[in-house]
């Protein structure tokens, strides 16, 4: 291992450490750290790794720099009970929520403080060195990118998403992926080829909203089983669905999910594929926001245990790099004749110039370095949004603990209604996601999701004072 590999390494670990003693409150607000060389001594590094350790919890606002006297804790870990586990009714739900749903993205608006669009903001994007590549692209492609591409996608593109793919344990070739307009198109592409009208699917609850009004429009019943807020999906109500229900197909968001942010354990996903495998089902998993860790190692997903090929990975970068460009892709595993065939009917071909800047920028290497920045501001913005959280909205507020992504799942009093709170918010400028768009059944009618992909400003700040104001 190189020298300054060794080095990042160890100031990510020193800063963890003390990361878990203040999350944790062993270390609280006040509490003076060690010095830097006290740090030095201890841990056997250089000056320059201990100080790197400090400015990485500066930038996530845990600790502050006092001149002449050294560093103390500034953060205050939330008091916030997590929200409780999901118990959706086992009947299938149908209970049309595009109302809702239509009423929020008919609202965005760039005079409104959108804390409802699960995107990272522009400020976050490395949008000058996009528009490189993308430049680049026009002029080395052949036809300046105006043809079609292969119907499997951008060669290059597919190669770097291989590549990546060894982060989480994959062992991907180009040919193992298909290439979407975006993770939606992917699983659309993917229920298409493995579904027909009236089949039903199983999903956690609550779940992503678009998933729902894509199920609704291809004519699908849709099962939600019970989730818990860190964990994700409870195995157990898995099974029971599975053993006593036909179902067609499972559809999962194993890493950071949207809106809960829980993230299933290694073992959990692993008996989620055994479980397919047993019922020969397949898993359609969502892992777009994989890549948005908190900690020091991304997790793995159900695909990294998969050898029978009945799981169908899709991601993009809408997430992570630019959600305009609609860059996704699959792996279609055992169904690649399906989905290839559907894929082709659809679309012919994926959108060329687009892929093209995304596989360049990855070829480059600057994926990793923007994704290592994007992390530490996300840590951070999800720290002072549940700070706020804690601050103004009532004691009985419950609240999620992402380690990573940018959704908060919110809990609230049963007797406050978040589509009505919704419509005051929007009078004030502020945007917000109502629990209600997350499920077809009656439920969630007292929560709501805030996304943290806004940059923490004072405005933020306010945002956050308001809507607890109304709810109070």
């Amino acid at each position: 291992m190189k020298n300054t590999e060794l080095n990042s390494y160890l100031y990510e670990t020193i800063a963890a450490g003390f990361t878990q003693q203040i999350l944790s409150a062993v270390l609280i607000t006040g509490d003076k750290l060690p010095s830097v060389r006290e740090i030095c001594r201890q841990y056997k590094v250089s000056m320059s790794t201990a100080l790197q350790a400090y400015y990485l919890l500066e930038s996530k606002s845990l600790i502050r720099s006092v001149p002449k006297s050294g560093y103390y804790v500034s953060y205050t870990p939330q008091t916030n009970a997590l929200p409780n586990q999901s118990n959706p009714s086992l009947y299938i739900g149908n209970e049309n929520t595009s109302d809702i749903v239509s009423k929020v993205y008919d609202g965005i608006s760039s005079d409104h403080i959108m804390l409802s669009l699960g995107v990272p903001a522009a400020a976050l994007l490395p949008l000058p060195k996009l528009n490189k590549a993308l430049t680049h692209a026009l002029h080395t492609l052949n036809e300046n990118g105006s043809g079609y591409e292969h119907v499997l996608g951008n060669p290059k593109l597919r190669r770097q998403i291989a590549r990546l793919s060894s982060s989480w344990g994959g062992k991907l070739t180009e040919n193992d992926i298909i290439t979407t307009a975006g993770c939606t198109g992917a699983m659309l592409q993917a229920i298409i080829a493995l579904t027909k009208t009236g089949d039903t699917i199983a999903v956690e609850s609550p779940v992503y909203f678009g998933i729902l009004q894509l199920a609704l429009s291809l004519g699908l019943k849709v099962l939600e089983l019970p989730t818990h807020p860190e964990t994700g999906i409870e195995i157990e109500a898995l099974k029971t669905a599975l053993r006593k229900n036909k179902i067609s197909l499972c559809l999962l968001i194993s890493n950071f999910s949207n809106p809960m942010g829980g993230t299933m354990p290694a073992e959990h996903k692993k008996e989620v594929v055994r479980l397919i495998e047993h019922y020969h089902i397949p898993l359609l998993e969502n892992d777009m926001y994989g890549d948005l860790y908190f900690g020091h190692d991304r997790p793995v997903n159900c695909k990294t245990f998969d050898e029978s090929g009945l799981v169908i990975l899709c991601s993009s970068v809408s997430k992570t790099l630019a959600p305009g460009y609609r860059v996704g892709w699959l792996t279609p595993g055992k169904f690649s004749a399906q989905i290839r065939q559907v894929k082709f009917a659809a679309a012919i071909s994926s959108t060329t110039l687009t892929q093209e800047a995304v596989a360049d920028f990855l070829e480059r290497g600057r994926y990793e370095s923007h994704l290592k920045k994007l992390r530490t501001t996300l840590n951070h913005n999800c720290l002072n949004y549940m700070e706020a959280i804690s601050k103004y909205f009532p004691g009985e507020t419950k609240v999620s603990r992402p380690q990573g992504g940018f959704m908060l799942w919110v809990e609230l009093d049963a007797k406050v209604n978040t589509a009505r709170l919704y419509d005051q918010t929007i009078k004030r400028n502020i945007s917000f996601a109502p629990g209600r768009m997350f499920t077809l059944q009656n439920q969630y009618n007292n929560c709501l999701r805030l996304s943290y992909g806004l940059p923490w400003t004072d405005q933020i700040n306010h945002a956050i004072k308001t809507i607890g104001s109304l709810i109070r």
